[in-house]
């Protein structure tokens, strides 16, 4: 008898094992439809930093890093580093038996080849490069790059898909210069292959079978990477409305970019899921440093930035409290480089403050040019409040109003305005801030910047750095280059069948490890 119940009992695990197994099977398969706001020029990484080419791409294409869920850069198809020569050198060991959709396997000679073309042609490759003295295969699955000095952000730069440095055949890097590359040349090492481009209706990927996963938990954008669709088709859907009826029809299971105004409806609709960006977008009101009123009168710069209350302006242009969120931070607080200094004239909302720093600059009523653009709205929105705020403060605001192209091309006439208002996405790195740079538009241009900005990039001691950028935040606030209006999230939704995907995502929402089963 008790060998009778030993048999059952054996009999009813290879019986749970056997439909566990089945039940895991049943994760693959099927096509998830996925409403994209509209179709992408390219889907080549190197050269272009669209967000709809990035979530698309990083499916089919792999760099040597990518982020873990609090944007950590770590290896990807890198098996191991070795720092060298006192921080200048990186040696990477690269991960073997990674083979590309074509069957080739993954070596030091297309990754070179990779790097060289994104460092070249790139749009955020240069920016590498610069500091780089040479990169070079110094084995099969080895790469050196010596630095002219140590860089702290080169790993940051190597895990940042948007514009990355995505790895290429060398046939396919080694013959591609600005150029965007063809249909033909989507050669990855990614969880899912390049399939189809049918014009107007959809981009195709498909399964790889042959993927090299990495073996660690996923983690954000690390770690394992499994292929559960049969295919994926993104699809070019521009009208907001088609996309959220698309899901709730299911003719779509997921839908992007969707309107502020409809959030609190779509969280109570049992027919969709709501997903909340984390990578948030931020305004910014950049001041001329290069001529005008503003110019060098950094106490002048306070008086504005005093004047203005960043919530009714955020609660105006963005709309629902949970898409929004007025912090004065730069970096969020997911990451290592949230900082509070200088957040005490964050939002101030102090208009006497502002008629007595105003007053101390030597201010007179002059005017002072705002330029803001209608093609995104929510820019035109903010300056509608930010105007009558500052002018309630006693500002000679013009308020001038533009077309996107219109207003990127006066911004580069440093006569034609004093503040122009534009956002800023999130980047791994604050070094990569476009108000870090002396070349964008603005042109922030101090000793005390440069020397902070020097250091932030040569150090390499982590906790070194994040006080170095305390410094560099304490004195954006100090003399007021741009200021930050605040952060606000975009969302998505998709159908309750697709499992894998939370509330919220990171920056570019991911679909390996995605399936319709539970």
């Amino acid at each position: 008898m008790k060998r009778m119940r030993t048999i059952l009992l054996w009999s009813l695990c290879f019986l749970v094992i056997a439909v566990a197994g089945g039940a895991s099977a049943a994760e693959k398969g099927g096509v998830l439809r996925v409403a994209v706001i509209d179709e992408p020029p390219t889907l080549d990484q190197h050269v272009v930093t669209s967000d709809l080419t990035t979530m698309i791409a990083q499916h089919i294409f792999e760099g040597l890093y990518t982020f873990d869920s609090k944007y950590s850069p770590v290896p990807l198809l890198v098996k191991s580093e070795e720092m060298k020569g006192d921080g200048k050198v990186a040696v990477l060991s690269l991960r073997e038996g990674v083979k590309f959709h074509n069957g080739k396997e993954m070596d030091a000679g297309d990754v070179l080849a990779s790097l060289e073309r994104w460092g070249k042609f790139g749009a955020r490759g240069p920016v590498l490069f610069s500091n780089l003295e040479k990169v070079e295969a110094t084995g099969k699955f080895e790469v050196t790059l010596t630095f002219k000095a140590p860089f702290a952000p080169w790993k940051n730069l190597l895990a940042f898909m948007n514009g990355g440095p995505v790895i290429y055949p060398k046939d396919v890097a080694s013959g591609a210069e600005k150029t965007p590359i063809t249909p033909e040349q989507y050669i990855g090492t990614g969880p899912y292959k390049f399939a189809e481009r049918n014009p107007g209706r959809y981009i195709k990927l498909v399964r790889n079978e042959d993927y090299a996963a990495r073996t660690e938990a996923a983690d954000g954008y690390a770690g394992r990477r499994e292929a559960l669709f049969d295919e994926i088709r993104f699809i070019p859907v521009p009208d907001v409305g088609t996309r959220v009826n698309g899901v709730k029809a299911g003719d779509y299971d997921y839908a992007e970019q969707i309107l502020g105004d409809l959030f609190d409806s779509l969280k109570e609709d049992p027919s969709v899921v709501t997903t909340v960006n984390q990578g948030a977008n931020q305004g910014l009101m950049f001041f001329n440093s290069r001529e005008g009123v503003l110019k060098d009168n950094f106490k002048l710069r306070q008086a504005l930035q005093a004047a203005v209350n960043m919530e009714p302006v955020l609660q105006s242009a963005i709309g629902p409290a949970e898409l929004w969120k007025a912090s004065g931070s730069f970096m969020p607080e997911s990451t290592l480089w949230y900082s509070k200094a200088g957040l005490d004239r964050f939002s101030a909302n102090n208009p006497e403050l502002a008629k007595n720093l105003a007053k101390e600059a030597g201010y007179n009523g002059e005017k002072i040019t705002l330029m803001a653009s209608t093609s995104y709205k929510f820019h035109y929105d903010s300056t509608l409040v930010i105007v009558k705020q500052l002018q309630a403060a006693g500002f000679n605001i013009d308020h001038q109003i533009y077309d996107w192209a219109t207003l990127i091309s006066k911004r580069g006439d440093p006569t034609q305005w004093d503040i122009f208002f534009t956002h800023h996405g999130f980047v791994p790195d604050p070094i990569l801030f476009t108000f870090m740079s002396e070349s964008y538009p603005g042109w922030w241009i101090t000793e005390t910047k440069r020397a902070l900005a020097a250091e932030f990039a040569g150090t390499l001691d982590e906790a070194k750095r994040r006080e170095v950028w305390d410094r560099i935040q304490a004195l954006v606030y100090e003399e007021v280059p741009v200021m930050k209006t605040g952060d606000h999230f975009t969302y998505d939704i998709y159908s309750p069948k697709v499992h894998g995907l939370s509330e919220s995502s990171l920056i570019w929402p991911k679909f390996w490890g995605v399936s319709f089963g539970k």
